[in-house]
């Protein structure tokens, strides 16, 4: 990164803190806003832009997505080339930075690698905080074998979601190997799910002493732990033992809601991957009897989204797509648009995201000292949630680490 500094002129400048929004200049300098204010001065040399007519937004961030999910076959995957695979992931990760999505939270698939890739320049995609391979004990949602198959490949390179592992102590070793990487937080499956093919959805994964030994060892290196999770039974059982987060959580219900205010956690539901797997999933590589289950969970979903939100919880924005899937993204903030207020789907999208992955006040903000993540939009998301949702019409420029990285 060079210290060259751009200035972007006359844009409304969005405050998804209070939802105001006020024209000014946003000059930045070495990947980071230098200063924002009415008719900055530009320095000899300097980059303008004119942002007239536009919204400015943080870079967006989705705390939930598998970015090395080329297809909804998630068992199928786990025998392709990892070669391949990193293929599929840079054009998946290119779309998601096309979208506005300048952080994403991986929470099974990516590792240092990726996040290395990505940092240095070498692809085109969000910054990516990565947790390794999901943690899931033998017929969890993240064992992908079929019934009639017992052999188990945890090799580092397969390019699988997760890894199995049973008993306390393979749990800590598992949960080791993936901080020995670098891994941002620690992902376990509490209870089954839909991709997996053996795994009811309301079953309960992992017993307390396990769940607690990884809580240890995250709390040991500095890190979190987040949990797979959809009834309110696996739920409440994954917050009471000391989990951050809980992923999806389409069935909870009052007490989970009186639990996520207690212990200050954060819930993150994915609302869209159910809409699409039930309309696409067949298509991008769902296997049908995951597509018997997609039911369980797809109307349950807005109803906790409108529980945990009236109650108070603090949301983050997911989406959890596979394969093809990827290109709807966006359309997490229609879906919530039913529910939640234009505000706080942005603030869930920015300022919650940025806290669940540690980096208040550097993501998820336009702020003197904050990242250079920037999106320019053509209409006032902070009025109509849907501009966010139809970044094909509404996104004019992506902003990353202070260069320009997509104009639309």
């Amino acid at each position: 990164m060079d210290d060259t500094i751009t200035v972007l002129r006359g844009g409304t400048v969005c405050d998804v803190e209070t939802a105001e929004a006020r024209r000014a200049d946003i000059a930045l300098e070495d990947g980071s806003i230098r200063e924002i204010g009415r008719q900055l001065r530009a320095p000899e040399g300097a980059t303008e832009i004119d942002a007239s007519g536009t919204f400015v937004i943080p870079g967006l961030i989705d705390a939930h997505v598998h970015v090395t999910a080329g297809t909804a076959d998630l068992a199928a995957q786990a025998e392709y080339s990892p070669y391949y695979v990193a293929a599929q992931t840079q054009g998946i990760l290119h779309g998601m930075l096309s979208r506005g999505f300048t952080s994403v939270r991986d929470v099974g698939g990516a590792d240092h690698g990726i996040a290395a890739a990505v940092g240095e320049g070498l692809w085109a995609g969000p910054r990516v905080f990565f947790g390794g391979k999901a943690l899931s004990p033998s017929s969890g949602h993240a064992d992908l074998r079929s019934a009639g198959r017992q052999v188990l490949d945890n090799h580092v390179c397969c390019p699988n979601i997760g890894t199995v592992a049973d008993g306390v102590d393979a749990v800590r070793r598992a949960c080791r190997e993936q901080l020995r990487t670098g891994a941002d937080h620690l992902k376990l499956m509490l209870s089954g799910g839909v991709a997996s093919p053996t795994d009811r959805v309301d079953s309960l994964q992992f017993s307390a002493d396990e769940i607690e030994a990884a809580v240890e060892e995250a709390a040991n290196a500095n890190r979190y732990v987040t949990g797979h999770a959809y009834t309110a039974r696996a739920v409440n059982r994954g917050l009471e033992l000391g989990l951050r987060s809980i992923e999806h959580g389409n069935l909870i219900d009052a007490s989970s809601v009186e639990l996520f205010l207690e212990h200050d956690a954060f819930l993150v539901p994915t609302l869209v991957t159910y809409e699409y797997l039930h309309s696409e999933g067949a298509e991008a590589g769902l296997p049908p009897a995951s597509q018997a289950k997609v039911g369980d969970v797809l109307e349950a979903g807005l109803h906790a989204l409108d529980l945990a939100s009236r109650g108070g919880v603090k949301i983050a924005l997911g989406t959890d797509l596979l394969g093809a899937m990827h290109r709807h993204q966006s359309q997490e903030f229609r879906i919530r648009a039913q529910v939640q207020s234009a505000p706080d789907i942005l603030r869930s999208a920015t300022l919650v995201g940025a806290e669940l992955v540690e980096q208040t006040g550097t993501l998820g903000i336009l702020a003197e000292g904050a990242a250079a993540d920037l999106v320019l939009l053509r209409a006032d998301p902070l009025e109509d949630a849907h501009v966010l949702a139809t970044p094909e019409q509404h996104v004019r420029m992506v902003v990353q680490r202070g260069r320009v990285v997509h104009e639309g």
